[in-house]
């Protein structure tokens, strides 16, 4: 395996330097006593402003290569004629790999499951937007056949997939085909059903249109409290974390009481409730891609007013309300909430829409990268940890469309882009 060193601009650590041995990070020259880095021919290339450099170098070894580069040649050891590793230099804006926080490779929207090739898809069109790992929130097929080391149909160098089990949500209460539906009495059991085929997270539908209501139908809660409070009790008892999707401002006073983790969307938060869950610690995972359908959703609700209204005044005040989530220090996570149109509308279009709206490329590159690593209890630029990371030959917190070009993506220390 090829051992990488890594300078440039690296975001999210104070260390100037980086190498990557064996697959894992190393803050120490692994070669230091045998090879003289300043020897070895330099390697420069050039790209066209729609291709970064070096986005199609290969080292000669089955691994592209990155950046502006040098290889140092292999020399004599000290202690014989044993060569010494070859080191790749890579420099650039260098992000510990991106995490898609909302996403989902495993689902489908009709009642047939996503096929292996169909999954392997998404999870490549992740990675070629610069993500390594992914948040999967809510499918029907569970996708650890082929993203676990310890399955024998295991496939490497896709990103990693943290799962959630199958979204959990009442009868008639969410979209065709996706949820296991329930009665309000048995979420505490199906939530604690559904953590036992996750990695540690399980994803609820806090609130949906009730159609019941006629022309008055609007975004209303799936749970009473007191069974919601259960529910998450029961989980966090047995180790797991809950995540909430949700829309509407009276779902979130209940999300708060019960003490869930992380609420995905959140686009009815008041600046109180904001305040609350900063306080808490809950994460909030924006979604601003998917908020900005809210006028596409509204124009197929014709039969529902006040939903149709409802919606539209979200997307109105969409921009003011991610600006106000970032001035009150809101704990973000990025997600694309993609499924079938991750390649279309993945992490690089999340960021973008998320920076239009107001929001800091250095806040959405921070809460994609290392700060949303940290939040999710990922490694970042650890000793030993896995060497995940992104290249960027331009800074993206100067232009955020930078990122739909990674110069490179190191997944377990080799290099996929």
């Amino acid at each position: 395996m090829v051992t990488y060193h890594l300078t440039g601009a690296l975001r999210g650590t104070d260390l100037t330097e980086v190498w990557v041995v064996e697959g894992r990070i190393s803050h120490r020259n692994p070669a230091a006593a045998r090879c003289d880095l300043s020897g070895g021919a330099r390697h420069d290339s050039t790209g066209g402003p729609d291709r970064p450099a070096a986005a199609d170098g290969d080292n000669g070894q089955g691994e592209r290569t990155a950046g502006s580069e040098r290889t140092s040649g292999s020399t004599a050891s000290p202690n014989g004629p044993e060569a010494s590793p070859e080191i790749v230099e890579i420099t650039g804006w260098i992000y510990p790999g991106l995490l898609d926080a909302h996403t989902h490779p495993g689902l489908s929207h009709t009642a047939d499951p996503v096929t292996d090739g169909e999954v392997l898809r998404r999870l490549r069109a992740c990675r070629a937007q610069g993500v390594t790992h992914i948040r999967e929130m809510g499918a029907q097929r569970d996708v650890a056949t082929l993203t676990s080391p310890d399955s024998p149909t295991y496939v490497p160098g896709l990103p990693k997939v943290i799962r959630a089990g199958r979204h959990i949500a009442r009868p008639m209460r969410y979209m065709r085909h996706l949820p296991s539906e329930i009665e309000p009495r048995e979420l505490p059991a199906e939530a604690l059903r559904q953590l036992a085929r996750s990695d540690g997270w399980i994803k609820l539908v806090g609130d949906w249109i009730d159609r019941s209501e006629g022309l008055a139908a609007d975004l209303r809660p799936l749970w009473p409290r007191d069974v919601l409070v259960e529910a998450v009790a029961a989980v966090h008892e047995a180790g797991g974390k809950v995540a909430v999707h949700t829309f509407a401002t009276e779902t979130v006073d209940d999300l708060l009481a019960a003490g869930v983790d992380s609420i995905e969307h959140g686009s009815g938060m008041t600046r109180d409730q904001l305040l609350e869950a900063r306080d808490r610690g809950i994460l909030i995972d924006p979604t601003v891609r998917q908020m900005a359908t809210f006028p596409e959703i509204a124009s197929h609700a014709t039969k529902y007013p006040v939903y149709r209204d409802h919606m539209l005044s979200m997307d109105a005040g969409r921009a003011k309300h991610i600006q106000l989530m970032v001035e009150l220090g809101s704990h973000f996570i990025m997600g694309s909430d993609t499924a079938e149109d991750v390649a279309e509308r993945g992490m690089s279009v999340e960021l973008a829409r998320a920076v239009a709206d107001g929001m800091p490329a250095s806040v959405s590159m921070s809460a994609a990268s290392y700060e949303g690593r940290r939040r999710l209890g990922l490694p970042t630029w650890e000793e030993g940890a896995p060497a995940d990371f992104v290249v960027y030959n331009a800074d993206p917190e100067q232009d955020v469309s930078t990122t739909a070009w990674p110069a490179a993506v190191l997944i377990d220390g080799v290099s996929t882009a």
